[in-house]
């Protein structure tokens, strides 16, 4: 049962697994949706969705199943204020009710449309305009078990759907990220090492010591524990990734700021690293990549940023890049493949929506790096990655 709304949900990215699944059909079966659509919803949310961040995914997905995800045409400003204050309210026989519920969504959506272009004053208590307090299946403060509510709030949960309502989507992981979300995602990175002299009481091992001597005190001198992580952020800056470069100082920022990496390095380059990465955004200081990869250990961890979107020939060809004044006297394939050998923890940051990724130079980069969105859920995903042991 409703076996394609489970896959609606997968595809949009509400992690919904089997178990939970198979808990929402156990439910069904004893009877909890009480053959209601509008409790099944919150049914179904409850046990299929695991944080308030996929509320927004859910709600996506319930309406693109249950009724599409079509919206009603825009309301008329004099609409919306005839519907203020609802006047006339009725009450209803269950055979009127029941009478009421028999015109389906689409024909339902038909007549909306019909309503709008021909209403041109306001109504309350009918059953045929677009009003309040009446049994037309358009408008607020009434009764009508298959109506659409405009304006007002529901009185009785019984409409088919709430224009545009989307409560939630404040909520979603894939909101912008600003630098504050980077700071906190990078300090995860931190690893505290005991490094340099041995300078530092140990308390503890010395009262341990102590003790075993009888009472004769005997200090245990340790190294200090400091961060010993090295941070190399590449970011791919011009072209089509200027509408993300906001989005990407940010990263910078963060990251330049933080006070607990032991080192941090920070270059620039155009859709891909060739023979020269850059100490400047407008790429004027030029860096050999050669020996930055002699230069700086195999222990850094790198982040490199960028869409991965270019023409093929610039990734996969000797010369490709000439346009872009880059020698490129080795493809910029063969650039990247050097320095996933080199590094011993890396990973690529892309800001396009997961859904553009479907692009040949995309599909070879992924093949070599660990590729995540740049959005909250990527970014922590992508740490993640970061800091497990190789």
């Amino acid at each position: 049962m409703f076996t394609d709304f489970y896959y609606t949900l997968r595809k949009r990215r509400v992690p919904v697994s089997i178990t939970e699944w198979m808990t929402l059909m156990e439910a069904l079966s004893q009877g909890f949706a009480s053959s209601s659509l509008n409790v099944f919803y919150y049914l179904a949310r409850s046990i299929l969705v695991k944080s308030e961040a996929y509320f927004d995914q859910y709600d996506l997905a319930f309406q693109e199943y249950f009724q599409g995800i079509e919206t009603p045409p825009e309301l008329r400003d004099e609409i919306l204020e005839w519907l203020k204050n609802p006047i006339n309210r009725i009450q209803l026989t269950e055979e009127e009710i029941a009478e009421l519920e028999r015109m389906n969504f689409d024909e339902l959506m038909e007549t909306f449309e019909q309503r709008m272009r021909e209403q041109k004053e306001r109504h309350d208590g009918g059953n045929r305009w677009i009003g309040t307090g009446g049994t037309s299946p358009f408008g607020n403060s009434g009764i009508n078990p298959a109506g659409i509510r405009v304006g007002g709030q529901s009185m009785n949960r019984s409409a088919i759907q709430v224009a545009k309502e989307r409560k939630f989507r404040n909520y979603r992981n894939d909101v912008v990220l600003d630098v504050r979300h980077f700071q906190i995602a990078l300090k995860r990175l931190r690893r505290l090492s005991r490094i340099g002299p041995e300078d530092e009481l140990d308390i503890d091992v010395t009262i341990d010591r102590t003790c075993k001597n009888a009472g004769e005190i005997e200090l245990i001198w340790r190294r200090q524990r400091k961060n010993a992580v090295k941070l190399l952020l590449l970011m791919d800056v011009g072209g089509s990734m200027s509408p993300y470069a906001k989005l990407c100082s940010r990263l910078f920022s963060a990251a330049h700021s933080a006070s607990h990496f032991k080192d941090f390095q920070h270059f620039y380059f155009h859709n891909c690293i060739y023979d020269n990465l850059y100490r400047d955004i407008e790429r004027k200081e030029p860096t050999s990549t050669t020996r930055l990869l002699h230069t700086l250990e195999s222990g850094y961890k790198v982040i490199i940023v960028g869409d991965a979107c270019m023409a093929r020939e610039e990734l996969a060809m000797k010369y490709g890049a000439i346009y872009y004044y880059e020698r490129n006297d080795l493809p910029g394939i063969a650039w990247l493949q050097r320095i996933s050998d080199h590094f011993t923890h890396i990973v690529w940051l892309n800001p396009e929506d997961l859904s553009e990724w479907n692009h040949p130079t995309i599909n070879m980069i992924g093949k070599i790096f660990p590729m995540f969105e740049l959005t909250l859920e990527g970014l922590d995903a992508a740490i993640s990655k970061l800091i497990c042991k190789v």
